[in-house]
């Protein structure tokens, strides 16, 4: 060191050849930041920990469907197999039947309950009656609230041959009642109109929200141009909530393969097999009841990727045909 220079001299020198990673008036306007959204932070936290603890952790027991996994062992200690229980899922008689059931019983449920929220909206923005209104709101929520096994249990109630509504409606009608929750032909039906009727009035918030947000200049001016409330709709309303359908949209096609298990093995049984068996309901009788863990969750991963394909190919149409994506 030279004479003359000081520790404290040599220390600003060093600082102001070396450029900070963060200058001071970035960090300070991060800190700004998030002083100002501390308590939004607060209020995402929960949803953080859960994501983390239920989605994000669990992943790592992936690894068990690439060993052939013995509870005593562990993880670690089990035996690698590759692809072993892959290979065996592919060549099993069960694929096939399996992804037909599980790929058109979430088409049935794409197809025929995705329109039905946006229906639902459109027709209570019309409604000028605010206590019609928030009663047919209230009405329609609710069975959101409800849990899948009471859901499922008034299903069961409605279609039961001897006590249920529609037995007594076809009794009205001088038809013989038939038991059709053991009819294989109408598992896919019952299914789609208890999600239609559990989620179509939530699914509506999305789309009342949407609407609120479109200009109400443009329905001033379309009604001097002399469109009609038919027109106004195809012109103004539908093209304005565009975007949250099409984002609904591709959500809800990530979910044709990755149906949800309570539901549908809570409404199907042994006769209705054929087509009611999907890819999540055979990873519970592989796994929990079995007890083939690495089978379970190398279907179950399996599963995982055809939704991601599902849904990233969706999100490239969206953004390629409407300008409109997920990311």
């Amino acid at each position: 060191m030279k004479e003359g220079l000081s520790m404290e001299s040599v220390e600003a020198s060093i600082e102001r050849d070396v450029p900070q990673r963060i200058p001071s008036h970035k960090r300070a306007v991060f800190l700004k930041r998030l002083n100002r959204s501390k308590y939004l932070l607060i209020l995402f936290l929960p949803c953080f920990i859960y994501y983390v603890l239920f989605k994000y952790l669990p992943m790592f027991g992936l690894v068990i469907s690439f060993k052939d996994y013995n509870l005593f062992k562990g993880v670690w200690a089990s035996d690698w197999v590759g692809l072993k229980y892959y290979k065996m899922f592919f060549e099993s008689p069960d694929f096939l039947k399996l992804f037909r059931n599980t790929f058109l019983l979430g088409v049935s449920t794409v197809l025929f309950g995705f329109p039905v929220p946006i229906i639902l909206a459109l027709c209570l923005n019309e409604v000028k009656n605010l206590f019609f209104k928030r009663f047919v709101q209230t009405v329609s929520y609710v069975p959101h609230f409800i849990s899948n096994v009471i859901v499922i249990g008034m299903v069961v109630m409605f279609l039961s041959p001897t006590t249920g509504i529609v037995a007594h409606f076809v009794k009205l009608l001088g038809l013989q009642p038939v038991n059709l929750l053991v009819q294989p032909g109408w598992f896919r039906p019952i299914y789609v109109l208890a999600d239609i009727w559990q989620h179509a009035g939530w699914g509506s918030i999305i789309y009342l929200a949407a609407l609120t947000a479109i200009d109400p200049q443009l329905y001033e001016a379309a009604a001097i141009d002399g469109a009609s409330r038919w027109k106004q709709l195809w012109n103004v309303t539908i093209p304005g909530i565009m975007p949250a359908m099409v984002i609904m949209l591709i959500l809800n096609i990530g979910h044709i393969i990755d149906i949800g298990f309570e539901k549908v093995f809570l409404l199907m049984n042994p006769a209705t097999y054929d087509t009611g068996d999907i890819f999540s309901t055979f990873v519970y009788r592989m796994g929990l009841t079995l007890g083939n863990y690495s089978y379970g969750t190398a279907v179950d991963l399996f599963t995982g990727i055809i939704s991601l394909i599902f849904i990233y190919t969706a999100n490239y149409i969206g953004r390629k045909v409407s300008e409109t994506s997920l990311w």
